[in-house]
């Protein structure tokens, strides 16, 4: 089982880095002792001050509780065509996706982790035509081995004209790709990063999102600027989408829109 990227003490940190409060200021408005709050913050979870705070942070307080006792596990019916692969960069663990058509063969790639081998093995097992490397942001782990596989797949390689990544044609939210029978529509998600996107596979054979790190189970990226404008983005072009979608994340396990409707203390 994938571990959840954040622990409650991590999303109460991104919530006071996103409203820009600092411990005192945060201590002064939910009524708790400057050292309750530090406490909290290195991950002495204490159900009664963690909803405090959470009231005062705008936070979901039953959602961060359930993180806080370790009760969210998101559960994800696996999908035959659609692999999630994690590689390290650095300390930490960085997703990249694989989609394909198992009829056609046709695929698409989303974003490449640090490292191309699992992914060109898997493409090469599966005999797939990549159609396409789509990048839901430029953050150096997610596009650490772009130049691999552009080099490896000859493959059109595809980023936001809201933050372009060198070597690579640029699309519009709302542009439509393909990869066999799915399609792969475009959405502006940024916050995270200035031109953060997500990409929504529709069609017949399945129903998920791609969104990069603006939105974890159980948590989101890191948003220090226009942080209430980014919660509000992800609502609207992520969790309006069926409940049945499969949440696919840059950094820890999938999830589904119903799912993170129900669990994420954001939201």
């Amino acid at each position: 089982m994938t571990a959840l990227e954040d622990t409650f003490a991590d999303v109460l940190g991104k919530a006071m880095a996103g409203l820009g409060m600092s411990e005192d200021e945060a201590a002064e408005k939910s009524r708790l002792p400057s050292d309750a709050i530090r406490a909290l913050l290195r991950g002495e979870f204490e159900e009664k001050a963690t909803r405090q705070l959470s009231d005062t942070l705008g936070l979901r307080a039953d959602a961060l509780a359930r993180l806080g006792r370790g009760e969210y596990h998101p559960a994800v019916t696996p999908a035959a065509n659609l692999a999630q692969i994690a590689t390290r960069f650095g300390e930490m663990s960085v997703n990249a996706y694989v989609l394909w058509d198992p009829e056609s063969r046709g695929a698409a790639i989303f974003d490449t982790g640090a490292d191309a081998a699992p992914i060109l093995d898997l493409v090469e097992r599966e005999n797939l035509e990549v159609a396409g490397i789509f990048l839901t942001h430029s953050h150096a782990d997610h596009i650490q081995a772009l130049g691999a596989l552009q080099n490896a797949l000859a493959a059109d390689a595809w980023s936001s004209e809201h933050e372009p990544v060198r070597g690579t044609r640029t699309f519009r939210p709302g542009d439509l790709f393909n990869a066999g029978r799915h399609f792969i529509r475009t959405r502006n998600t940024p916050g995270h990063s200035p031109g953060g996107a997500t990409f929504v596979i529709e069609g017949r054979l399945l129903s998920a999102a791609i969104v990069g790190d603006a939105l974890f189970a159980g948590s989101v990226g890191g948003v220090r600027s226009g942080y209430r404008e980014a919660l509000e983005t992800i609502r609207r072009e992520i969790l309006t989408l069926p409940a049945e979608t499969i949440v696919c994340p840059g950094h820890g396990p999938m999830s589904t829109v119903g799912q993170e409707r129900e669990n994420n203390p954001f939201f």
